[in-house]
């Protein structure tokens, strides 16, 4: 069995961004609560990508602290001088790389490991094509440089601003993204040039500049969508409403309801299970799993949490990072649940916050219970057992322990541990001071 090629990314990174007017690289701002670059390294990961060179230019330290963890590999663009000199700024990363190379944008977030797949497919094909090229054809050309194509073979690439009117009218056009060997590439972008109306040195020309050489070069088609650029923030809106119609549709597919989908907002690594259902304006925030036969009602939001099946959420729920919500374990309206475990079958139904807590099973929280887990300078842990109860309005101070089947009397604030079975009721008592209020009454009358 041949040994697939090695395969390396460029990702362009190397833009201003001023239309984004954010002290925030504008490649680091979030779709579906992932960076941009972070989904374009995700699907070049997934590809078996060996290598990753982002090229960077303004604030490159943003983007360093983002990929160094990820052990890839920042270069530099000091100048920007073009797409081409973009591309060239990776060789030394890349030096003694031999193998297929994708260059991607950065700030072209969607493009998916499917579409990447393709274009290297066709880069081996029998043919052997010096470079493809991703085309797309949007319903307004407006500025982008067009390809000008018989079959999938390219007869010539032109920059908008360079093109006649004939080719203008033509609809297919570049998104920019390319692949290449290593061996072609690296050559082709030391022959680039800048005489064009811009001054720069543009990629598209290696195209050309390969044919010159007697090699052809090939388009591959996609969704328009899937090569939607982000340059401002109402373009980031319109990609993440993109994503986020793709995401409610799977998962609809997947076995879903989403009673209002338009209202539902993923994250990019929701796991959501079969038969689960999802009510009006849910919000999913990153790392949250959800099992089968869940039931999510309105106004929900969730971060960071686990709910195992049969649970039941909200409405007006929070979950928040560290929540494990149990099997058939109810979390009810305004109750705010954070590092936090409630066991199988446990309930808090009403106007409760649970945090860094361990809730056993069967046990009842009831409304207005608060788990006073924080001092002012550090947090800690309350237990609840199985099967215990907590009275309404109750403050449990800790560290504590509440034993297996205790009962918290309402409105009472524990201190220390409850034993198993006890009943504890730690509240002032009840003073009754007869006619006082009758007479409290007249006092304010006659004043």
């Amino acid at each position: 069995m041949t040994e697939p090629t090695p395969l390396a990314a460029i990702i362009l990174a190397a833009g201003q961004g001023t239309r984004m007017k954010s002290d925030t690289h504008k490649v680091l701002h979030p779709i579906a609560g992932k960076p941009m670059l972070g989904h374009l390294i995700d699907a070049v990961q997934t590809l078996g990508a060996e290598r990753s060179v982002i090229v960077a230019g303004a604030r490159r330290e943003q983007i360093e602290a983002f990929v160094e963890p990820l052990g890839l590999t920042v270069a530099l663009q000091a100048e920007q001088l073009g797409t081409a000199h973009a591309v060239l700024q990776a060789k030394a990363a890349l030096a003694g790389f031999d193998g297929n190379v994708l260059i991607l944008y950065g700030d072209v977030p969607l493009v998916t490991r499917e579409t990447m797949a393709r274009m290297i497919d066709r880069l081996e094909a029998a043919d052997t094509p010096a470079i493809v090229v991703l085309g797309f054809r949007p319903p307004d050309p407006l500025a982008y440089g067009r390809i000008v194509a018989e079959g999938d073979r390219i007869v010539k690439m032109v920059e908008f601003k360079d093109a006649t009117p004939q080719e203008r009218a033509i609809d297919l056009c570049n998104s920019g993204l390319m692949a290449a060997r290593a061996a072609d590439l690296w050559p082709l972008l030391e022959r680039v040039g800048n005489a064009n109306a811009a001054g720069e040195y543009y990629l598209p020309d290696i195209v050309m500049l390969a044919a010159e050489e007697g090699k052809a070069s090939a388009v591959i088609e996609t969704d328009p969508a899937e090569v939607a650029g982000v340059n401002s923030r109402a373009e980031l809106a319109e990609v993440e409403a993109g994503w986020q119609r793709q995401r409610r549709a799977a998962a609809m597919a997947d076995g879903a309801t989403l009673l209002a989908p338009d209202t539902v907002w993923f994250a990019a690594d929701t796991r959501i299970g079969r038969d689960v259902t999802i009510g009006q304006n849910v919000v999913f925030g990153p790392g949250v799993v959800i099992a089968d036969g869940v039931t999510i009602h309105a106004f929900s939001h969730i971060e960071g949490a686990t709910v195992a099946s049969g649970a039941i959420i909200g409405p007006y729920a929070r979950l928040r990072p560290g929540a494990e919500v149990g099997a058939n374990a109810h979390v009810g309206n305004f109750v705010e649940i954070k590092k936090a475990k409630l066991g199988e079958g446990a309930k808090a139904n009403h106007l409760t916050y649970i945090g860094d807590a361990e809730i056993g099973p069967g046990t009842n929280i009831g409304a207005g219970t608060i788990t006073c887990n924080y001092d002012g300078f550090g947090k800690y842990l309350t237990r609840i057992g199985a099967r215990a109860f907590i009275g309404s309005n109750s403050a449990l101070v800790a560290p504590v322990t509440i034993g297996d089947g205790a009962i918290v009397a309402a409105g009472s604030v524990v201190v220390r541990d409850v034993a198993p079975d006890a009943l504890v009721v730690a509240r002032g008592a009840q003073e009754e001071k007869p006619g006082w209020a009758a007479r409290f009454r007249a006092r304010h009358k006659k004043s």
